[in-house]
């Protein structure tokens, strides 16, 4: 493993950041609470990843309805102080936590009142890293930036970024952090993907001259990326695609996975999987700080660790995105 700057913070993240959304639930999904894994394979999974030297665990308060904080709580508890002093913890605020009208969203009442929820059930004192999870149009942005400012100021958070977000917002959210003198946001999380490359355009310029980090969620596309899926064959049991498929059926498409097809010819003259090869090249790119994986089982790790070894020049890397189709950025 190797470890990289946040941005232009003095905080260094491992290559790969470990997603622990489908830690008790899929996501924040209320309709998947109780589903993905379970506490013992989550356990698991933050053992292989502790163990790999991955040490950014990426979560949110919403994940699993509270489930995802609170089993990396537990593991926490059993490793004791030294994991913890290591350990880069990321948690994100807005999705709904409740029915109620305050149970959602940006507002200095809705980010003080989660702030506490989520490191209570981490059984920690701080968070060293804390996304809004997507834009709140409801509430104003210099609130939520002054509620953030006010978290670092209290030693609750020490760096704060941004997810979901649209270049043009996250010019806006500095430009305000700069004119009241607040603590800005660091670091974006953003979905990024040979299958979906629309930051190229804006957001990574925008990172290049603000020195913003970036940590992309879905390198492999929802599992479209490493070849399990076929065009018009019935989704593999247990996976993704039968849980919550919504968000990738704009790829399903006969272009697509024809392009999937000469990825798979590349990653086999290479001698690996296409997981790791789609991995390798997000890692590749020099704006991308580190992404963010979702392994569902322990043997998910070997794309990681192919990836981690796999070194893409410019050339190839562009040789690759071009077998895809540009609808896709």
């Amino acid at each position: 493993m190797h470890y990289k700057k946040l941005g232009r913070t003095g905080l260094k993240i491992s290559a790969v950041g470990l997603g622990c959304g489908n830690f008790g639930g899929i996501g924040s999904a209320p309709a998947f609470f109780g589903k993905g894994e379970m506490e013992e394979q989550a356990l698991a999974l933050m053992d292989v990843a502790w163990d790999m030297g991955i040490n950014f665990f990426d979560t949110a308060d919403a994940y699993g309805g509270g489930r995802s904080e609170t089993y990396i709580g537990k593991w926490l508890r059993s490793k004791g102080s030294r994991v913890r002093d290591q350990l880069v913890l990321s948690s994100k605020v807005f999705n709904p936590v409740g029915d109620g009208p305050n149970d959602w969203g940006l507002s200095r009442y809705h980010v003080m009142r989660q702030i506490e929820a989520s490191l209570s059930r981490l059984g920690v004192d701080h968070l060293d890293m804390y996304l809004i999870h997507e834009p709140d149009p409801t509430t104003p942005l210099d609130e939520t930036l002054r509620a953030l400012d006010d978290l670092i100021h209290q030693g609750k958070v020490r760096y704060i970024g941004a997810s979901n977000m649209p270049a043009w917002l996250m010019i806006k959210a500095l430009w305000i952090s700069d004119r009241l003198n607040l603590h800005r946001f660091e670091w974006v999380q953003n979905s990024y993907s040979l299958l979906d490359r629309a930051d190229e355009r804006e957001m990574f310029p925008l990172c290049r001259d603000q020195g913003l980090g970036y940590t992309p969620f879905s390198p492999l596309a929802g599992g479209l990326l490493t070849g399990k899926y076929r065009l018009t064959d019935a989704y593999p049991e247990g996976s993704r695609m039968t849980l919550r498929p919504e968000p990738y059926l704009q790829h399903w498409n006969e272009a697509t996975f024809a392009a999937l097809h000469q990825f798979k010819l590349e990653a086999e003259q290479r001698g690996v999987s296409m997981a790791g090869l789609a991995l390798a090249w997000v890692m590749s790119s020099p704006d991308v700080t580190a992404p963010i994986i979702g392994p569902r089982k322990p043997e998910h790790f070997t794309p990681v660790r192919e990836a981690l070894d796999i070194q893409l020049s410019g050339e190839e890397r562009d040789r690759l995105a071009s077998l895809f189709p540009a609808t896709h950025w």
